[in-house]
């Protein structure tokens, strides 16, 4: 393995939003390890995607305690990258990690207790091999923990400097802007929320997104092109060869609709009068949200991840062809 040195050119073309009122500012686009970076998957993919997003000015790479598969396996394998390549550019670097969910037997290892997510943050940093997170997330709600408790964790992460900034995963807007009290009173801001928005989920909109900039808390979106959904591989209307459909893990066939299956060539069709892709007008159209810190994705190959990251690239959406995209998102599927 030959010894990594960054491209001078990272910081040229990537642009950095700031996260909610926090100084911390994260690339537009940001890489997410959720899959294909765990102990299933070869090393070597894993390594050249990671650091083709850093050579690409992707500065936040996003994990959490049970990413994989194996649960722990995605910590680890960013853990060897620190050690392979990328030490001696931590101060250059946003990682996050969560915990939340299931992680291991017994009482201790779900939700959003204090012993859990204190144990957990330690894991993590072993595995990753790093001294603290720059970002801490609780990854869910926990109905039965009272939510002074697991802020109160999160905001014990902080002080004790085990993670530098605290966030909040997959909260409605209730429990978002009950949290950020909470965390504003303790003296750790909440600074950035992390839930899925696309094309195809617009959920946030109903309330989320309206806390968000109330209480000033950065948005970052996971699962922007609705498990590639919204890219041009189900445009036929057929499932393709080891897709996520295919596979039945988190794409459900009978998703595919064939009034779904219109949408998306309707979506397909306005990328086209464009000279995009569909992937590349869902990111686009994500970004045109005020709300939006960051838009978090998935990458299976670097060729993959150069192409997402020509939505960068361009002219943002026209008010014409945002009303075009709102008419075709209100046809039902």
């Amino acid at each position: 393995m030959t010894m990594y040195r960054a491209e001078d050119s990272r910081y040229e073309t990537m642009r950095y939003r700031r996260s909610g009122k926090s100084g911390l500012r994260l690339p537009e686009i940001s890489l997410g390890l959720w899959h294909n970076f765990g102990g299933y998957d070869a090393f070597e993919n894993g390594r050249e995607i990671v650091l083709r997003a850093f050579d690409r000015g992707i500065t936040h790479f996003d994990l959490a305690n049970n990413y994989g598969p194996p649960p722990g396996s995605a910590e680890s394998f960013f853990g060897a990258m620190m050690d392979a390549s990328l030490r001696p550019y931590r101060d250059e670097l946003v990682v996050s990690t969560k915990a939340g969910y299931t992680m291991w037997d017994g009482p201790y290892g779900d939700w959003g207790s204090r012993k859990y997510l204190v144990a957990s943050c330690e894991q993590s940093l072993r595995r990753m091999k790093l001294d603290y997170v720059d970002i801490f997330y609780h990854h869910r709600p926990d109905p039965e923990t009272p939510l002074e408790e697991t802020m109160g964790a999160l905001d014990y992460l902080v002080r004790s400097g085990k993670a530098l900034y605290a966030g909040i995963s997959n909260y409605g807007s209730e429990d978002t802007k009950r949290a950020a009290n909470i965390l504003r009173e303790l003296g750790t801001p909440c600074v950035i929320h992390q839930s899925r928005y696309s094309m195809l989920d617009r959920r946030v909109e109903g309330g989320l997104t309206g806390v968000l900039a109330d209480e000033g808390i950065g948005g970052i979106w996971f699962s922007p092109l609705a498990q590639g959904l919204l890219s041009d591989r189900y445009l036929s209307g057929a499932i393709p060869a080891g897709s996520r459909a295919s596979k039945s893990v988190f794409l459900k066939p009978d998703r595919l609709t064939p009034a779904l299956v219109d949408k998306l060539n309707r979506l397909g069709d306005v990328a086209k009068v464009r000279g995009e892709t569909l992937a590349r007008l869902a990111i686009k159209w994500l970004l045109r949200n005020p709300a939006t810190t960051s838009v978090l994705l998935g990458a299976s190959s670097v060729a993959q991840l150069d192409e997402n990251l020509r939505a960068l690239e361009g002219t943002p959406l026209a008010e014409s062809e945002l009303s075009m995209v709102e008419n075709i998102l209100a046809m039902p599927e």
